[in-house]
C-alpha cells in the first residue's frame, strides 16, 4: 500500500491550505485517495499554518501523521519551520524557502533539505507572488516521484482558480518542477 505524507507550513495568507486541498483532490481525481488536514492559530493573516496531505492508494484509516512519519516538507516561514518539523521522518525531504528559513546544522544532518527560493521565483519569474502555492505543488509533487500525476495534478490545481489566472498558474507550476529537477540534480 502506497502511502505519502507530505507537510506545507507558513503562515496564514500564503496558501498553503489551498495548496493541499489541491492536492487531496487530485490524488482523488487519480482514482486514489486523498485528504488533507489543517492547524493555524487565530492570527490568520501572518500566524503559523500547517496542512498535512495524507496521499494513499487504498482507503485512509487514520488521517494524522504521527511525528516522525512524514515523507515531505515544504516551508516557507521560519516560525512555521520550527514549530513542525519534528514531524518529519529521519532523512525526509524537506524544502525550504531560503530567505525565510534557517535550518540548523543538525536539521541538515538529519533530513535532506533542499533550498528553493520559492517566493522570490514567484514574485520576479511567473510576476505574482500568490502562485507560491503552485510552484510548491509541483515542487513536492516532482519530489515526492509524482505521487499524483502531473497533468492530473495541473488540471485539478486549474478548476481551482479563476481561468483569468491560468496562464501564471501553468507557468508556475513548470517553473516548479524545473527547480525541483535542478535541486535534486544539484544535490
Amino acid at each position: 500500500m502506497a502511502r505519502t505524507l507530505m507537510r506545507f507550513t507558513g503562515v496564514g495568507g500564503q496558501g498553503v491550505l489551498l495548496a493541499g486541498a489541491i492536492f487531496a483532490a487530485a490524488k482523488i481525481e487519480a482514482g486514489g485517495y486523498g485528504l488533507k488536514t489543517a492547524t493555524y492559530t487565530s492570527q490568520v493573516r501572518g500566524g503559523p499554518t500547517v496542512v498535512d496531505i495524507t496521499l494513499e492508494d487504498e482507503p485512509i484509516l487514520f488521517p494524522y501523521a504521527n511525528d516522525g512519519e512524514i515523507d515531505f516538507m515544504l516551508s516557507v516561514a521560519q516560525i512555521s519551520y520550527d514549530q513542525f518539523k519534528s514531524g518529519v521522518k529521519e532523512g525526509g525531504i524537506i524544502v525550504i524557502e531560503p530567505n525565510l528559513v534557517k535550518p540548523t546544522k543538525e536539521d541538515r544532518e538529519k533530513f535532506k533539505i533542499y533550498e528553493i527560493p520559492i517566493i522570490t521565483i514567484a514574485k520576479e519569474e511567473v510576476g505574482n507572488v500568490i502562485t507560491q502555492s503552485v510552484l510548491a505543488l509541483s515542487i513536492a509533487n516532482y519530489m515526492t516521484n509524482n505521487t499524483v500525476d502531473n497533468e492530473i495534478l495541473r488540471k485539478t490545481m486549474l478548476s481551482k482558480v479563476p481561468s483569468k489566472v491560468h496562464d501564471i498558474n501553468n507557468k508556475a507550476f513548470d517553473l516548479g518542477l524545473k527547480y525541483a529537477k535542478e535541486a535534486l540534480e544539484n544535490n
